[in-house]
């Protein structure tokens, strides 16, 4: 059971994703979707993570939150399609397409210089 469960969420995410293109989502979700992608794909958090405890808590708490939220506003259907496509293109969830991230990390670091200098 545990390990269904963490297959299903290594799979929201690129889930996440493909309902995002759907034309059949409505706008807030696509919004939700949106940040929930981009918070999980940023490297910075909310409460750093080497704060003990406390660290992880927005990964625990937070994210599952933001998937759940957003995956209550997009159409079964249009979800249950993604989750589909989403095991059939990244059968080991995002972890194999790390590169995703760069776009995120790019931005970060604009918004870093940007402050900086």
């Amino acid at each position: 059971m545990l390990k269904e469960r963490s297959e299903k969420l290594a799979l929201m995410l690129p889930a996440l994703f493909l309902a995002l293109k759907d034309k059949r989502t409505p706008l807030l979700a696509k919004v939700l979707a949106a940040g929930t992608l981009t918070y999980a794909l940023s490297p910075i958090d909310l409460i750093p993570d080497f704060i003990p405890v406390l660290g992880y808590v927005d990964d625990l708490l937070l994210l599952p939150l933001l998937g759940g939220l957003t995956i209550r506003l997009i159409p079964k259907e249009v979800m249950e399609e993604s989750m589909g496509r989403a095991k059939s293109i990244w059968p080991k969830g995002l972890q194999a397409r790390w590169y995703y991230s760069v776009p995120i990390l790019l931005l970060w670091g604009a918004l870093l210089g940007w402050i900086v200098f």
